[in-house]
């Protein structure tokens, strides 16, 4: 049997097991059958397994080139690097959807167990609930875009990986990405559990926060490695272009931020149960219709799929999931009622509901800027774009007034703030805040968001020093203590840190960066900024069916010269896309990037057309996310397990793992 037939047997058998166990698990619900409800587990599991073995063997069927499976043939070829065969496993739609379905296989086999013993009112429920979502994938999968459709007679060699996808992020981009939208499943599974067993209190937030915590960090990980991946292929010179895929991929995440935050106003005050389980279901329910924008091919994007005959598929799911979402609120409201109200403006759950209306707000306008192309085709006939100019002006007032309020938050206290100790914490942030302002507006800076914008990441930053610092003059071991105590508290500050960098980086290349177009003949030179760029010569040659034009340039700053190389590629097969291999060199320490693109050139390279950019203080935000992760690490890290007698050791295997988990 060759590799395309294993492939589908094996999807055909997940797709059995995992009916077996949607079926299973709903009469075991309706007949309260503990038997029944542990059978359609294991059955779950065991397509995860089945799934799994379907991924593998899409895996071997690119190692070995076997071009009969219709997949292979379309995103790889005999002269491809060997370290692009992953890669090119979830570059194409097929590929891609398989490991959709994957990875919520995990989450069936390894959430679904875990969150059975935690919670057993709760397991048959969101067995029903993933196994639902899985169902759905694999359905797709079988009957309407197979990774395992056979070519007759198999062609000798492939189309190849699209050029774009030749880079390392973006060998970790997509499937990091996937990731967080297929982690969101979880939680909403847990929310769809919670409406149904109407345990709708405090106790299910508590379930609920790691993979959360899981979801949410895995989307941010794909959005950053977005970014630098945008930053450093596709040549615009920017890292966030406010394209549909990227937005619907920030949707959910924005919503998720909110809810990691209102959720400990639930925990705490036993208030905005609603608002919670709301933003919880809607995170998932976001990321299936971000799904259908990227693989329905409604709205043209750099990142999205062609159009193709899925797409009202994920529509009609997305409209199923929504509907069940929102009945179940309605059907348990008197039960998600607070009888709870805010005792102070000036407290810290009213800073938690500013920040949640400003992140949704961020979501709202981010959505309808998304959607507003395709309102405008069904009442009009024709596409009108929303372009940056919109998010400028909408979310950047935005996203300042958050991160601003990223460093007034912590500093505010349950139910009432006291005056005196307020101002005392917040008076050397408000201080570094003016000054830097201050700074700028001498150095010449006027517009207001610039001064407000920088004058915020001074803000928040010092707040966060001024929460440090505390502990730390106690000394170190009696920090290390505070910290180790209580690390979702401290874990979080790091991550506000690594957000106030990533926005230092994104303030300095928006708001204070130059571009210039320029045309160089040999060893003449131009100056850009601070910068002086001379052409040098280009090196063109052939490699792996690839054809490489490489101008070599030497650019100079403060007295020391780098040699810089900018240049174009071609490969075969791919000739109307060619690709800029951009020239990045960094000014060490402020993180300042100058960025060339070669655009063109003359006969025998003589002369050569550039664009070049100077971002001042972008390596900031690569920075910041590199903090970001640390924090978060530090949040999802153990804590201490107690010392088991002889007596626990038996079951150590089945509760270590949860133990550690559920320290998140």
């Amino acid at each position: 049997m060759d590799l395309a037939a294993l492939g589908r047997l094996s999807l055909l058998l997940a797709l059995a097991l995992t009916c077996y166990g949607v079926g299973g698990s709903g009469f075991a619900v309706w007949m309260r059958d503990d038997r029944l409800a542990r059978s359609a587990r294991g059955a779950l599991v065991g397509a995860g397994l089945s799934t799994t073995l379907a991924m593998a063997i899409l895996a071997a069927g690119f190692i070995t080139s076997d071009f009969s499976i219709s997949t292979v043939a379309e995103n790889s070829a005999l002269g491809m690097p060997p370290g692009l065969t992953f890669a090119a496993i979830w570059g194409g739609q097929a590929g891609s959807l398989l490991l959709w379905a994957w990875l919520t296989s995990l989450h069936a086999g390894i959430a679904v167990p875990l969150i059975w013993r935690r919670r057993p009112a709760f397991g048959p429920y969101v067995a029903l609930v993933v196994g639902a979502v899985l169902l759905f994938f694999l359905a797709v999968l079988a009957f309407e875009s197979s990774p395992f459709e056979r070519l007759v007679p198999a062609p000798a060699d492939g189309r190849g990986l699209n050029p774009l996808l030749w880079d390392l992020a973006m060998q970790i981009h997509p499937p990091l990405l996937t990731a967080g939208y297929v982690s969101f499943v979880t939680p909403f599974a847990i929310a769809i559990a919670a409406l149904a067993t109407g345990q709708v209190g405090s106790a299910w937030l508590a379930l609920n926060r790691p993979w959360m915590l899981l979801a949410w960090s895995l989307q941010a990980a794909g959005l950053i490695l977005g970014a630098w991946w945008a930053y450093r292929v596709l040549g615009w010179g920017g890292f966030w272009g406010w394209d549909p895929v990227e937005n619907v991929a920030l949707i959910p995440w924005l919503l998720a931020t909110a809810y990691l935050h209102s959720a400990m106003v639930q925990e705490r005050r036993g208030m905005l149960k609603t608002w919670n389980i709301a933003l919880c279901l809607l995170c998932y329910v976001l990321a299936i219709f971000g799904t259908f924008i990227v693989r329905s091919g409604v709205l043209t994007s750099v990142h999205s799929f062609a159009q193709s005959l899925i797409g009202p598929y994920f529509f009609v799911w997305f409209g199923i999931l929504l509907t069940v979402a929102v009945l179940l609120i309605l059907y348990r409201a008197p039960l998600l009622a607070s009888s709870r109200r805010f005792e102070s403006v000036g407290s810290r759950e009213s800073g938690f509901l500013l920040n949640n209306l400003l992140l949704a707000s961020l979501a709202a306008t981010t959505f309808w800027g998304t959607i507003f192309p395709l309102i405008s085709e069904l009442l009009t006939g024709r596409q009108v774009a929303v372009g940056a100019p919109y998010y400028g002006q909408v979310n950047a007032p935005l996203l300042v007034g958050l991160l601003a309020l990223a460093g007034v938050g912590p500093l505010l206290a349950w139910r009432r703030t006291t005056g005196r100790a307020f101002i005392r914490r917040l008076a050397p942030a408000l201080l570094a805040g003016a000054l830097v302002s201050a700074a700028f507006l001498l150095a010449g800076v006027s517009q207001a968001l610039l001064l407000v914008a920088v004058g915020a990441c001074a803000f928040t930053a010092a707040a966060v020093a001024v929460e440090f610092s505390g502990p730390l003059r106690r000394g170190p071991k009696a920090a290390w203590r505070r910290f180790a105590a209580d690390r979702r508290r401290w874990g979080g500050y790091v991550v506000h840190l690594g957000v106030v960098l990533v926005a230092v980086g994104a303030v300095g290349a928006s708001g204070f960066g130059s571009e210039r177009a320029v045309t160089l003949g040999l060893n003449e030179s131009a100056s850009v900024g601070d910068y002086r760029i001379t052409y040098r010569g280009v090196d063109s040659f052939v490699r792996s069916g690839v054809t490489y034009v490489d101008a070599r340039f030497d650019v100079s700053v403060a007295d020391q010269v780098d040699e810089l190389v900018a240049g174009r590629r071609v490969h075969r097969g791919w000739e109307s896309q060619p690709v800029s291999d951009v020239g990045i060199r960094t000014s060490f320490p402020q993180l300042s990037d100058i960025y060339v693109v070669l655009s063109g050139w003359g006969d025998g390279f003589e002369q050569v057309s550039l664009r070049v950019l100077v971002n001042p203080a972008i390596g900031w935000m690569w920075v910041g996310g590199l903090i970001f992760f640390l924090g978060v690490l530090i949040v999802f890290w153990p804590g201490a397990v107690p010392r088991l007698t002889a007596a626990d050791r038996g079951s150590v295997g089945k509760t270590l793992a949860w133990q550690a988990w559920h320290g998140a």
